[in-house]
């Protein structure tokens, strides 16, 4: 009997992308969430959602090839067109296929999904159960991750999730890119850029980032790194949730638990 092929879930994107767009959160998936990659029993990862080329998955697979030497990185878009273009950039653990939030993967569990600048094109409504979907498919300790970025990747926010739900959020800026870190609200995904209004949780993380970076003013005299490592250390010293360390914050990077910023 001949196998009926599911449709797609999800619509067509832009798809637009630049190269080395996406290096702040492979940076991460490199480094605090690599330890998921070593430990998995299949080292399968999706880019879900690659854009009009495929860039973003072949850094991705050069990235985390480093990490594990059998990664194997599947990008999938619900384009054909774009599958097609992307087919002639395929070798050993790396490949691409036509698909969508279903994640068409032979009934694989990919240890990590990550979808940049996706969602954020869909209607708010629609992100949690396209969460929802991806997370019930993932490996056992996988990660989806959904973020968003700009142009360049100066500007960068994604949220961890994990079967559970959300997990974390994440901002990576790349210094002398902002003039304060709120700075970043254009760029949250989809589950939060509408929320950063008063009595949000988000918008309270925000204003209270803005202050612990005016108040290290002082340290701008030593550079825009360790001023944002004393407003990170500020934060924590405050009570915020914060997940990760100096040697995240040194890169721009702040990751803090989920409960801080939820929509309310």
């Amino acid at each position: 009997m001949v196998q009926k092929q599911l449709k797609p879930v999800g619509t067509a994107t832009r798809g637009t992308t630049n190269p080395n767009r996406l290096r702040r959160v492979d940076r991460w998936l490199a480094g605090p969430a690599r330890w998921r990659l070593r430990q998995a029993a299949d080292p399968l990862i999706v880019d879900l959602g690659y854009g009009a080329a495929p860039t973003t998955a072949v850094e991705l697979h050069g990235r985390l090839g480093r990490v594990r030497a059998d990664v194997e990185v599947m990008g999938i878009e619900i384009d054909p067109a774009r599958v097609a273009a992307a087919k002639p950039l395929e070798r050993a653990g790396l490949s691409f296929r036509q698909g969508g939030f279903e994640l068409p993967v032979d009934g694989r569990r990919p240890v990590m999904v990550r979808a940049f600048n996706v969602l954020r094109q869909y209607a708010e409504e629609d992100y949690a159960q396209h969460w929802d979907m991806v997370c019930s498919r993932l490996a056992p300790g996988g990660i989806f991750v959904d973020g968003t970025c700009d142009e360049i990747g100066r500007r960068s926010t994604w949220v961890e999730l994990d079967a559970s739900g959300p997990v974390s959020l994440s901002i990576s800026l790349r210094f002398g890119a902002f003039g304060r870190p709120s700075d970043v609200a254009e760029r949250l995904p989809k589950a939060l850029i509408h929320r950063n209004v008063p009595g949000e949780r988000v918008h309270t993380f925000l204003q209270a980032m803005d202050r612990a970076w005016e108040e290290a003013a002082p340290m701008a005299s030593y550079g825009n790194r360790h001023r944002w490592l004393a407003m990170c250390s500020a934060l924590k010293a405050g009570g915020v949730p914060l997940l990760t360390g100096p040697s995240r914050w040194r890169l721009g990077e702040i990751t803090v638990a989920w409960d801080a910023v939820r929509p309310s």
